[in-house]
């Protein structure tokens, strides 16, 4: 089973969930605005992919926060993601034998999502 994570009002994300309903693959959403992330969840992400990857250093959350003025390392970004989930980048996307995705790419959905539905 997929699960997308993320929040619905991303673009990213409704193009994640648009793109598995147009091409019948079965998932669950998770919001985590509305529920938040576990903090082993988060860890696992950042054991599966770079962590600068998880990070959203483009997004409002980061910016506001001045985060790029901390020069942080990747202990200090993975704790902020687990204290503040809307800095992970959008969506992050978990299927087939515990893989991660994060953003979206087309692309990489077909050959990775398609392929393993």
């Amino acid at each position: 089973m997929i699960v997308i994570y993320g929040i619905k009002t991303c673009g990213s994300v409704r193009k994640a969930i648009k793109f598995c309903k147009t091409n019948n693959i079965e998932f669950t959403f998770h919001d985590f605005r509305k529920t938040p992330l576990d903090p082993e969840k988060i860890k696992y992400f950042a054991s599966k992919v770079d962590i600068n990857l998880l990070l959203n250093n483009k997004g409002t959350r980061y910016r506001t926060l001045k985060l790029k003025e901390h020069n942080l390392n990747d202990d200090e970004k993975l704790q902020w993601l687990i204290k503040d989930n809307m800095l992970l980048k959008r969506p992050v996307v978990e299927y087939s034998t515990n893989n991660i995705l994060v953003a979206f790419d087309e692309a990489i959905y077909t050959q990775e999502l398609c392929a393993n539905n």
